[in-house]
């Protein structure tokens, strides 16, 4: 980081890393979910469970986020959510029994809650103050992370199955990453959109008492928040349902199935790689609006016409389609305040939790077919809810 000289490009990297170390650091222990079951003998409901817990703990970190951001800011918060994430990953290769990992992987999920929040104040502050566009491709990287977690996990076993050395490798290499680059993360978040900063010297103007408690979203917020948990479940439901789909319905080969999630993952960062550009061009508003309903419109048309290449047609506009809602929204959000970059963090998280198992209800009371519409229908929701954001135009993309 010290030989990077351009300040824009030494907060990009710096807030790169921390989405890499997200990815990175929630594949590593997902990846050994097999050596854990085996472990403490566990059965499938237990691992539900267990990645249940990750999810509600990431969900229960709301009310907490905007205090701790107000209090931290979100350098500071993005460091101690980074250094309790590498302390659990070593704790959790020696958990003695499934309560306790339970409650470590709970843990887990509040720390996640909080660098998520954290983060995305990042990226966002660094738009705003470059009026640059580059949070599509911070979302990328995430998934790059997940991909060097998938490939470091096949390589550790390729000399040992010992869970203690992996996640301590793994903890090391995520604790030099933040070391080197923490010094490069923004000092100063970004003001929300209805409060413009003061300078430090200025006298506070008198205020109205503010009633304890969290605040009541905005009407914008909701409409983000809602946003948001369609764009999740739209997303989460395809890794989740995409395979089973191609083998039940469609009637591809156990070599074919698999290619659902390949295609809507591969098309999701291939998207994200290029959609900070098209923001610029475009503006967030057209990207979500547009691609959200190409989103829904590709997937029911496959599901009408039926068939394998269809179907990996119609993943694929899912996957192109959705890959700017998140970034844009957090985008968005952030300029709203903390409250509302944790509401739509925790409402992101729960369509993650919730997408699949809904699709897998409605699936079981009628047919794959109509629980995969399901999907369409959400991803169409999520254009309709972005007519109703306010969005913000940035000047050009990195």
């Amino acid at each position: 980081m010290s030989g990077i000289h351009d300040p824009f490009r030494r907060a990009q990297v710096a807030i790169a890393a921390l989405f890499l170390f997200l990815g990175f650091q929630y594949a590593t222990w997902v990846s050994r979910l097999p050596a854990l079951k085996t472990r403490l003998d566990l059965s499938e409901a237990q691992v539900g469970l267990l990645l249940m817990a990750g999810g509600l703990g990431a969900v229960l970190s709301f009310p907490l986020v905007p205090i701790v951001m107000k209090r931290l800011g979100s350098r500071r918060l993005s460091l101690l959510s980074a250094l309790v994430l590498g302390l659990i990953l070593l704790v959790l290769a020696g958990t003695p029994n499934y309560p306790v990992t339970l409650l470590v992987i709970a843990l887990d999920g509040v720390a996640v809650g909080f660098l998520n929040v954290a983060m995305n104040a990042q990226g966002a502050a660094l738009e705003v103050e470059y009026e640059r566009t580059v949070m599509a491709r911070f979302h990328a990287t995430f998934s790059a992370g997940s991909l060097v977690a998938a490939l470091l996990a096949s390589g550790v076993n390729v000399f040992t199955s010992s869970l203690a050395v992996h996640f301590t490798a793994g903890a090391a290499l995520l604790l030099l990453v933040v070391g080197l680059t923490y010094p490069g993360l923004l000092p100063r978040d970004q003001q929300p959109a209805d409060e413009p900063a003061q300078p430090a010297d200025a006298e506070a103007p008198a205020q109205p008492a503010k009633r304890r408690g969290l605040p009541l979203p905005s009407r914008v917020t909701i409409w983000m928040g809602l946003a948001m948990v369609f764009g999740t479940v739209t997303e989460g439901a395809m890794n989740d349902w995409s395979s089973l789909y191609l083998k039940d319905v469609a009637g591809a080969g156990p070599e074919v199935a698999p290619l659902g999630i390949a295609v809507v993952s591969g098309m999701m960062v291939l998207a994200r790689i290029f959609a900070d550009g098209w923001r610029a061009r475009w503006g967030d508003g057209r990207i979500v609006v547009a691609g959200s309903a190409l989103a829904g419109a590709g997937l029911a048309a496959a599901l009408l016409v039926g068939g394998v290449a269809p179907a990996l047609l119609g993943f694929a506009c899912v996957g192109l389609g959705v890959a700017a809602v998140t970034p844009c929204v957090y985008v968005a959000a952030a300029r709203q305040g903390a409250e509302a970059l944790a509401l739509v963090a925790a409402t992101g998280t729960t369509g993650l939790l919730a997408g699949p198992a809904l699709i897998g209800f409605i699936a079981n009371g009628s047919s794959l077919v109509w629980g995969m519409g399901a999907v369409a229908v959400s991803a169409g929701l999520v254009s309709l809810c972005a007519t109703r954001i306010r969005w913000t135009a940035l000047v050009k993309a990195a």
